[in-house]
């Protein structure tokens, strides 16, 4: 039987984080791989190392209390935060930072990016000095509260007594005002760290298609696809395809780069424009099918609803998908 023993995953080059130390514990002993495209080597090296198991999360459902630690391929939506919100190490394989709705819990002490084979290598045991220190700092903490807690009966007393309308209406005033503030802190810094970031990526790839000549090249390939309604169903089937939808999923990629190429090819005219909108449906097909067992996890739905879920979602993309192109080319129709 293999030993079991902590592993020491630091971040990689341009990555995120401090470092992480995993360690076995319990059930807690596999390494789930939810990148798409089966067992990331990442996962298999961290496996190998620390002694446990690599499972490929798109195949195979894993309970969370049996998770040491998932290994990832997200660039900032809501899956690389996902997983540091249940509090479980998160390794990412791209040199991504806190960003999405869920960055505000991806924090150093359980997330990790950046990583590559090279960074996973075998833990260095603490002192027994160390491994005392944070048990007596528990201790403080447990003394503290009992004494806090002593103490409470009577302040609750007291302010009951000095409770009125005026406090307790000014006091609501201000949670809804806090709730706003908050809320417009969210929004700006959403609005910072994705939305314009995605507007200057778009900007980049117009710039470069003009400038090197690629949408030209594009075009000729692209053109008998996205110019006729046969083309798009060929195009939205490849992109569908059960094995290959969530290696193209990721962060969206492959969907913004070929719809900034049909944009341009039909703001010059080769491609008629009443293809735009089919063409929408047709290289979004695979988008979020690298998300579907995180969603299923969101939902928290039963490992076994998770194991049959994922690839009966994929397998729906296939039909779903030459359904949308199929409805958004007949409301096209008389459109321009």
């Amino acid at each position: 039987m293999t030993k079991q023993r902590a592993i020491f995953v630091d971040k990689g080059s341009g990555g995120w984080g401090t470092g992480l130390r995993i360690e076995p514990k319990g059930k807690k002993v596999k390494v789930v791989s939810i990148t798409g495209g089966g067992i990331h080597p990442v996962a298999r090296k961290i496996a190998e190392v620390s002694g446990t198991e690599a499972v490929d999360g798109f195949k195979t459902s894993v309970p969370e209390d049996e998770m040491m630690c998932v290994v990832i391929d997200c660039g900032g939506t809501a899956r690389i935060g996902l997983y540091p919100m249940k509090r479980i190490p998160t390794v990412d394989i791209l040199p991504s930072s806190p960003s999405g709705p869920l960055a505000k819990h991806i924090k150093e002490d359980i997330f990790v990016s950046g990583v590559t084979e090279k960074e996973i290598k075998v833990a260095v045991e603490q002192t027994g000095a160390e491994m005392s220190q944070p048990d007596s700092q528990e201790n403080l903490k447990t003394q503290e509260l009992s004494t806090s807690s002593k103490e409470s009966p009577k302040n609750e007393e007291q302010e009951r007594k000095e409770d009125n309308f005026l406090m307790r209406f000014s006091r609501g005033i201000g949670k809804v005002t806090g709730t706003f503030y908050q809320a417009g802190r969210d929004s700006v810094d959403m609005l910072i760290k994705n939305i314009i970031p995605f507007m200057a990526f778009v900007s980049m790839l117009i710039g470069i298609i003009n400038y090197t000549g690629i949408g030209d090249a594009m075009a000729s390939f692209l053109s008998p696809l996205a110019g006729s309604l046969w083309g798009l169903i060929v195009l939205v089937l490849v992109c569908t395809l059960p094995f290959l939808s969530p290696v193209l999923g990721p962060g969206s990629v492959i969907a913004q780069v070929i719809g900034v190429l049909i944009g341009t090819e039909i703001a010059k005219g080769n491609i008629p424009p009443q293809f735009a909108l089919p063409a929408l449906f047709a290289i979004n097909g695979q988008v979020g099918a690298d998300f579907i067992p995180v969603g299923l996890s969101l939902g928290e739905a039963k490992p076994e609803t998770i194991q049959y879920g994922v690839p009966a979602v994929l397998y729906s993309r296939l039909i779903t998908g030459v359904l949308a192109v199929v409805i958004a080319y007949v409301a096209s129709i008389g459109m321009y």
